[in-house]
């Protein structure tokens, strides 16, 4: 019997580069980054941006690391508008100028994400383990005034979550017309800090009270995004809607990944753009179909009214946490291995220890 062919992503998520002139300790890249000597060059990005279209990708989200530090960004976005899909820059802010900003609008580029890590400056600078905020700022005018749909991206975690208000205002001042308040997932450099990232459960309640209250007083002038987060509320999330469902990613080497992520699991033998065409990849590669649907699932989840919603969770974190990436993602409050998620929600010491920053040769 023939395995059913999925329907066609909608979204792709393009590492272009894993270099980045910030540190954040949150970042969820992988602990073992890409050298720039193995990244794709402009010629093989432009054909997976066509292959990419031709599969019915209608979005990209170009991303890093730093996006800006890639040479060839105005021909990347460029090969990406002729392949019809829609473009968006995912930035630190930091190296854009008006020049630059002009070159990629008018290669095609359709808006603009910028990350902020705080609202006051020296916090932000802090938690980003460099001087950044001020390049942020500065972007944030050039943004606004090309007039490009901008969205405003924050990571929260303990050192952070207290301030959304000051966010939000942030975000107001800047002239945004999203935030995406995403509390932290533990991946990468993430799981690396995970101790000093864990917020209280007090901190959540707060800030899941303060994004209410703005959304009403906003009244929809402004979106304003909460991504739950993972530990804390016994619900398991889908994988990227669901593993090998809608979108995909490609990480600065090719390697082509069901999410950002996944390139850590065990015997996943990820698929190479340089070694198969895009479609095949999606439609029939090993690494798409292992958690794809629900066939795969041990119990709780095979017989759980849920299965179809939150897909059995998180692959990632089910290996982060247990080691095993076919078990129950721990954060649901039937999996037999959520006792590991309550151990660390447990009310963590003030202060916490010191942030172990992303820095590649330290990793």
């Amino acid at each position: 019997m023939s395995t059913p062919v999925p329907p066609p992503p909608w979204a792709l998520l393009a590492e272009l580069t894993h270099a980045c002139p910030l540190h954040c300790p949150y970042c969820s890249n992988p602990l073992e980054l890409t050298r720039r000597s193995r990244e794709l060059s402009t010629e093989e990005w432009a054909d997976v941006l066509l292959q990419a279209g031709e599969l019915g990708v209608v979005q990209t989200h170009l991303s890093g690391g730093e996006p800006l530090l890639r040479p060839d960004l105005e021909a990347i976005v460029a090969a990406a508008d002729t392949a019809g899909i829609h473009t968006q820059l995912v930035t630190s802010g930091s190296g854009l100028d008006a020049a630059r900003l002009d070159a990629l609008t008018g290669a095609g580029l359709r808006s603009v994400q910028l990350s902020v890590q705080h609202a006051d400056p020296a916090r932000s600078d802090r938690i980003a383990g460099s001087r950044s905020f001020a390049a942020k700022e500065r972007a944030a005018a050039l943004i606004r005034e090309a007039g490009l749909p901008f969205g405003l991206n924050v990571v929260l975690h303990r050192d952070n979550l207290d301030a959304i208000d000051d966010l939000v205002e942030l975000g107001l001042a800047w002239g945004v017309d999203r935030i995406e308040l995403a509390n932290a997932q533990f991946y990468g450099w993430g799981l690396r800090n995970r101790v000093a990232l864990l917020p209280s459960r007090a901190q959540l309640a707060a800030a899941g009270a303060a994004v209410a209250r703005w959304r009403a007083e906003l009244d929809g002038r402004l979106d304003l995004v909460w991504v739950v987060p993972d530990y804390f509320d016994g619900e398991a999330k889908p994988c990227m809607g669901g593993w090998g469902a809608i979108s995909l990613t490609v990480a600065p080497d090719g390697t082509v990944l069901p999410c950002p992520a996944a390139a850590t699991l065990p015997g996943l033998d990820p698929p190479h753009v340089r070694d198969r065409p895009l479609r095949w990849i999606w439609e029939r590669s090993p690494a798409f179909a292992r958690y794809r649907g629900t066939g795969w699932m041990p119990e709780p989840c095979r017989s759980c009214d849920r299965r179809e919603l939150d897909f059995g969770g998180c692959r990632c974190q089910a290996f982060a946490l247990t080691g095993d990436p076919a078990r129950t993602d721990p954060a649901c409050a039937l999996s037999p291995d959520h006792a590991l998620v309550e151990s660390l929600t447990a009310p963590p010491p003030s202060g916490g220890p010191p942030y172990v920053y992303r820095y590649p040769s330290r990793s």
